[in-house]
């Protein structure tokens, strides 16, 4: 067993510790760095399954690249339509239940599309169907049922992250 995927834990844990605490007093350094041996002690093995993988640098570098993008675009993207549909005297909006496809294999990737799916506003996954590979998602506006339709509107950004980050 490995003690790599026990330090990535520690240091993710550690650093999200630290940025919520807001403080670099001693204590709250010290106290981070108990929070974060604990938590990695109890779930490094069931967080990491490649040592390797989560150490690469490469990869934690799409992941922040990934959230940059996903804050400063999608998520700008999703309030702007959304606001705008609130606002407008018709509110212009088609909902219903679409399929969307994807073609990633890891869980990891699978909880990234679908939570970023939920979390951006418009979106909400109400089901997934792993034999079919299809995720399906209520949306505010329909513009297509077509597959690849669905996917270019909806994850296909997310699908792109999710496979450099953790396939």
């Amino acid at each position: 067993m490995g003690v790599g995927k026990y330090i990535t834990v520690f240091i993710m844990t550690y650093i999200v510790y630290l940025i919520f605490s807001g403080s670099l007093s001693l204590y709250d350094l010290t106290l981070g760095a108990l929070v974060a041996v604990v938590v990695s002690l109890l779930t490094a093995k069931l967080l990491i399954t490649h040592d390797v993988k989560a150490l690469n640098p490469i990869r934690l570098g799409w992941l922040v690249a990934y959230f940059i993008v996903y804050f400063l675009y999608y998520e700008v993207k999703a309030h702007t339509d959304v606001i705008k549909r609130i606002l407008h005297p018709k509110m212009p909006i088609n909902p219903g239940i679409v399929r969307v496809p994807y073609q990633v294999k890891s869980d990891y990737s699978i909880v990234t599309i679908s939570n970023s799916i939920t979390n951006t506003p418009g979106t909400v996954v109400v089901d997934l169907d792993e034999e079919k590979k299809v995720l399906y998602v209520h949306w505010i506006n329909v513009k297509g049922v077509e597959p690849e339709i669905t996917r270019s509107n909806i994850s296909r950004g997310f699908e792109f992250f999710a496979k450099k980050i953790f396939e």
